[in-house]
């Protein structure tokens, strides 16, 4: 099996595991995480040939950007302090705890290597913890706060493990360069996010096909990444501003065909990236296993002792954290997503999974020092962060549902529904008060205006039917059961022209663009 094999056969994996997963219960990312483990462990299957220092900038930027599709600007400046002492504080905290028990259980470890290690184990997966926790029904206030934690902490992580690094590179470390260089990161890294945001969003107007405005949605992640790469801000941190200016301002309410398309492409690639990249995290038991040749005991002892720290550390930081934060929460009413009961706070405890980015982190490890001599006990970081991505995505990932199952915790379908209520309300009104302004203008006949006017109240009760009164809501299910047999001989005629049209393609002389060109007639008919 060659390297393009190797990528059909995790693309198709990808494609599987989300039916599989969902049949078992068992979130996609880990059964594509197990397939690559499967994969590494039979010896025809090549070990993976990709640089380190292009796993990042080809498998981060798609990846956070359909993140942030999920999301709203909104969503993070409501929740800023829990994720602050999430994505930052304990990133910190946890690379420190790290650094401290590695420097003192390993023999001959730097204390910059030891913080580099810490630094690449900190952030738990962006990808792992949205995918997981938006298969599991969890209150929409926690994958908030999961989305937020996950797509915040890889910039606070990437950028201190960049400072370890060059400090055991070089032999020396300044504190005040150290946190200027994070300063200048974030700022030069907004700065591109904001201006390619922007130029984006005028060259969609430009573009005004759905085709190519959704190519280039492709296409702004990696070039806002690699752009402050290069004026050496956090690309992470420029795909994620990037993002999120286009979710507040790319989007026009009335470009349904892009909205739909958009949609269903960016689920696509969501769904195939997500999956390449966990297959590949599993791929590298290749690399543990060369790794850990003669000295299993010692390694695993040091993996497992790395282990304990990272998920204990999270644990006794959320405990007070969310303390805190309900007490700030209630004394001054702050708008944000909080866990509301210890069972919220125990589920995203155990959400916090290590994945990709530490992955692509500890491969780049340089090989040696500007001195000449090998990285120190880069064998040993590589066994012991791979142990603890493992243990996390693997154990944490299978056993995260029958946890939250077992805790109870599960969204307020009721807060759910009325929140929709209320935007149905709104809706029918937008409707009704559009619908003024028309006959203000023109001279509607009666009968157009009363069946315009009954047509702005379906607005509301097709997206909530609670809207309706008992006999209104009768008549409007009898309605509604009439309209649907309607469609439903409507959808078979279509069915039939469509069948006609696609035998007519491979007719004599037909031309199939003409073909084509009629079909897609047809298919928006038929999504109308």
């Amino acid at each position: 099996m060659d390297q393009l094999a190797l990528l059909f056969v995790l693309l198709l994996g990808a494609v599987i595991s989300v039916p599989v997963g969902d049949r078992l219960g068992v979130p996609a990312p880990v059964l594509m995480t197990l397939l690559g483990i499967v994969l590494a462990l039979l010896e025809f299957v090549p070990n993976v040939d990709i640089p380190p220092d292009l796993i990042l900038p080809l498998l981060l930027p798609p990846l956070l950007y359909a993140a942030v599709r999920r999301t709203s600007w909104r969503q993070f400046t409501a929740n800023k302090r829990p994720i602050f002492l999430l994505a930052v504080a304990l990133v910190f905290v946890t690379m420190a705890c790290v650094a401290a028990a590695a420097d003192a259980i390993v023999p001959g470890l730097p204390l910059a290597a030891a913080f580099a290690l810490g630094a690449l184990v900190a952030p738990p997966d962006p990808v792992a913890a949205t995918a997981v926790a938006g298969q599991l029904g969890l209150p929409r206030r926690l994958v908030s706060i999961l989305e937020g934690e996950g797509l915040f902490n890889d910039v606070t992580a990437i950028v201190l493990y960049h400072v370890a690094i060059a400090a055991a590179v070089s032999g020396t470390f300044s504190p005040w360069k150290a946190g200027l260089d994070l300063v200048l990161s974030a700022v030069v890294a907004v700065a591109v996010g904001l201006a390619l945001g922007w130029g984006a969003n005028k060259l969609m107007e430009l573009l005004g096909e759905a085709t190519l405005q959704i190519g280039l949605t492709l296409l702004v992640p990696y070039a806002s990444y690699v752009m402050a790469e290069e004026l050496h801000g956090s690309g992470v941190l420029a795909v994620l501003t990037t993002a999120l200016f286009l979710a507040e301002h790319g989007s026009d309410a009335d470009d349904v065909m892009t909205r739909l398309a958009g949609h269903t492409f960016w689920n696509i690639v969501d769904t195939l990236v997500t999956g390449v990249a966990f297959g590949l995290v599993g791929l590298e038991l290749h690399n543990a296993i060369h790794t850990a040749s003669g000295r299993w005991g010692e390694l695993l002892g040091w993996a497992a002792a790395v282990v304990g720290v990272v998920v204990f550390v999270r644990l006794l930081w959320l405990l007070p954290a969310t303390w805190l934060t309900k007490r700030l929460h209630a004394r001054r009413d702050y708008d944000e997503d909080i866990p509301v009961s210890w069972r919220e706070t125990v589920v995203m405890w155990w959400s916090g999974m290590r994945g990709v980015a530490s992955v692509a982190l500890v491969l780049a490890i340089p090989l040696e020092t500007d001195s000449g001599a090998p990285f120190p006990s880069r064998d040993e970081i590589i066994f012991i962060a791979f142990g603890v991505i493992m243990a996390t995505l693997v154990v944490q990932g299978l056993t995260l549902p029958w946890l939250v199952r077992r805790l109870g915790v599960k969204a307020d379908t009721d807060q759910e529904k009325e929140f929709a209520k209320a935007l149905a309300v709104r809706a029918a009104k937008a409707a009704k008060r559009r619908l003024r302004e028309i006959e203000e203008d023109e001279e509607l006949p009666e009968e157009l205006s009363e069946q315009m006017l009954r047509r702005a109240f379906d607005i509301g009760v097709r997206i909530s039917p609670e809207l309706a009164e008992d006999e209104r809501r009768e008549a409007y299910r009898e309605r509604a059961r009439r309209v649907k047999r309607v469609r439903r001989i409507q959808q078979e005629m279509l069915s039939a022209a469509r069948h006609e049209v696609l035998a007519a393609r491979s007719e004599p002389g037909a031309d199939p663009e003409v073909v084509d060109r009629v079909l897609r007639h047809l298919d928006v008919r038929s999504l109308r």
